[in-house]
């Protein structure tokens, strides 16, 4: 049984890991950011808007 092969592959195996997780809470953050943006730019475009209840509601019917 090779011990420090597997070792190393076991190091390599946890860095991984943890560069993976780290890269997903940055593009997390960063999804949540561009939300956030986005929410505010509709909120401030319907208190822009002449009338903001007019679009608000869609009737459909079929």
């Amino acid at each position: 049984m090779d011990i420090p092969g597997l070792s190393m592959n076991m190091a390599q195996i946890d860095l991984s890991t943890k560069v993976g997780t780290a890269v997903l809470s940055k593009v997390m953050d960063s999804a949540e950011t561009s939300g956030d943006a986005l929410v505010g730019m509709m909120n401030q475009a319907m208190e822009l808007s002449v009338n903001p209840n007019i679009g608000s509601n869609i009737d459909i019917s079929v």
